[in-house]
C-alpha cells in the first residue's frame, strides 16, 4: 500500500521528492538563487575515480574468467563414484537448485525437434534446478527487463530497468566455490519527479521530466561449499559492494557502500525454498549527498513440473533505514513468475515472464509492474563431448 500523498507547497514538495530519491537536490528542483556544488571535486573525486578503476578491473577479470572457465572445465576428466555418478562438480544434479527463481524450466527444446532424448531431458532438468540457485555451478548471463508504473506525484510516472546480471562460479578447492554475482542496471524513467499543474512562472520550471543512463552497480561474492550442509541446506556467505556508477544524480545514491550478503535455500522434490539478503552501509559519500543504509530481502518459493516449467512466488523487498516514517521505509513487491528452458542450436537459454504488485511502497513509489528475462546458460563441470570416429585409419 502506497503512503498517502500529503499536500505540500510546490517548492517544498519538489525538494522532498529530490531528497527522497537521490538524497541530493537536483538543479531543476531548486528555487531561484540556490545553487549546488559539483560532487566531483577534490578528494571526493579522487576516491570515486579510484573506485571506478577498481570496478573496471573487476569487470575485466570477470570477463576473462567467463571466457576461460568453460574451456578449463571441458578439459577436466570427471571422476565417478561407486554408482557411476560424476563427482567433484560444484553441485550435484540433485541439489542444483537456482536462486534466480525467474522462470525455470528444463525442456531442452531445439528448433526442428519434436521430442527430446533421456540425456537431453536430464540435462534440462539439471539446468532448471541450477537456475533456481544463485550459487549453483552454472555460468549464466541474465538480461532482466522490468517496467514499473505508478511513480511520482501525478501517479503517471514509469520506470524501465534493464538489469545485466552475469553470475560466475569459481572453484577455489575441491570443497569450496566463490560465486561472483554482478548487477548493472540501465535505467530510463519518466515523470518520477514531475509536478502537474505547476504555474509557468514557477521557479521550478522547466521541470526535469526524464532521466536516462546507468544506475549504481551491485556486486556480491559468495563463499559456498560444493556439497549441501546439515539438513540438506545450500548456503553462501560473503561481502556485497555498491559502486557509484550512476550517470545522473537521480539515478544513483552517490555512495560506495559495503555490507554482508547471505543466501540459504533447500530443495525437496519439485519444491525450492529459500532467501537471499544483504545489508549495505555507505563508506565513501560524494559531496552534498547523504549516507546510505539499505537492506534487501528476497524470499522465494518455486515449484518445477515434470515438463521443466517453474512457477515462482517471491518478493524483492528493500528497506531504506534513513527514510522517514512519513515517506515510508519499505518497498515490498509481490512477484509471480513462470520460466522455461529452451535450446537454440547448441545454446541453452531460459526465458521468463512475470508480474509485480507492490503491497507496500514509499510515497511516490510504484504500484505494479511486469518483468521479462532472457538468460544465456553455460553449464560447467560437464563431461567433454565424445569425439566421433570415422572408419578411415591413417
Amino acid at each position: 500500500m502506497k503512503r498517502p500523498q500529503v499536500p505540500l507547497q510546490a517548492v517544498s514538495k519538489a525538494k522532498s521528492l529530490a531528497l527522497f530519491y537521490s538524497r541530493r537536490p537536483h538543479p531543476h528542483l531548486l528555487p531561484q538563487g540556490e545553487a549546488t556544488t559539483s560532487p566531483w571535486q577534490g578528494e571526493a573525486r579522487v576516491r570515486v575515480d579510484r573506485l571506478m578503476e577498481l570496478l573496471v578491473g573487476i569487470t575485466v577479470l570477470t570477463l576473462g574468467i567467463l571466457s576461460v572457465v568453460p574451456a578449463a572445465h571441458a578439459t577436466e576428466p570427471p571422476q565417478v563414484d561407486a554408482n557411476a555418478r560424476a563427482i567433484g562438480e560444484p553441485f550435484a544434479t540433485e541439489v542444483g537448485v537456482s536462486l534466480r527463481l525467474p522462470l525455470q524450466s528444463g525442456e531442452n527444446f531445439s528448433y526442428g525437434a519434436v521430442t527430446e532424448s533421456s540425456s537431453e531431458a536430464a540435462e534440462a532438468d539439471k539446468l532448471a534446478k541450477q537456475l533456481a540457485n544463485p550459487i549453483a555451478s552454472l555460468i549464466s548471463v541474465p538480461f532482466q527487463a522490468n517496467e514499473d508504473w505508478g511513480y511520482g506525484p501525478s501517479g503517471n510516472g514509469y520506470k524501465f530497468t534493464l538489469n545485466i546480471q552475469p553470475v560466475i562460479p569459481i572453484s577455489i578447492s575441491k570443497d569450496w566455490n566463490v560465486i561472483v554475482r554482478t548487477i548493472l542496471p540501465v535505467v530510463s524513467q519518466h515523470d518520477l519527479f514531475y509536478i502537474p499543474n505547476l504555474p509557468k512562472n514557477s521557479p521550478l520550471q522547466p521541470q526535469n521530466r526524464s532521466q536516462d543512463g546507468l544506475s549504481d552497480t551491485t556486486q556480491s561474492f559468495f563463499l559456498s561449499p560444493k556439497n549441501p550442509g546439515p539438513f540438506g541446506l545450500i548456503w553462501g556467505l560473503g561481502p556485497a559492494f555498491l559502486y557509484p556508477t550512476g550517470t545522473n544524480d537521480l539515478l544513483g545514491s552517490g555512495t560506495f557502500s559495503i555490507g554482508p550478503t547471505l543466501v540459504v535455500l533447500k530443495q525437496t522434490g519439485a519444491w525450492t525454498m529459500g532467501a537471499l539478503m544483504n545489508q549495505l552501509w555507505s563508506v565513501v559519500i560524494e559531496e552534498h549527498r547523504s549516507s546510505l543504509s539499505q537492506m534487501f530481502v528476497q524470499p522465494f518459493i518455486a515449484y518445477t513440473t515434470k515438463t521443466h516449467t517453474t512457477f515462482t512466488l517471491s518478493s524483492e523487498s528493500t528497506a531504506n533505514w534513513n527514510a522517514t516514517s512519513a515517506d515510508g521505509k519499505w518497498t515490498v513487491p509481490l512477484i509471480f513468475q513462470i520460466s522455461q528452458i529452451l535450446k537454440i542450436g547448441r545454446q541453452p537459454i531460459s526465458i521468463q515472464i512475470g508480474g509485480k504488485y507492490y503491497a507496500d511502497s514509499p510515497r511516490y513509489g510504484p504500484d505494479w509492474g511486469v518483468r521479462l528475462n532472457l538468460t544465456l546458460l553455460y553449464p560447467t563441470g560437464g563431461r567433454p563431448a565424445p569425439v566421433e570416429k570415422t572408419g578411415l585409419v591413417k
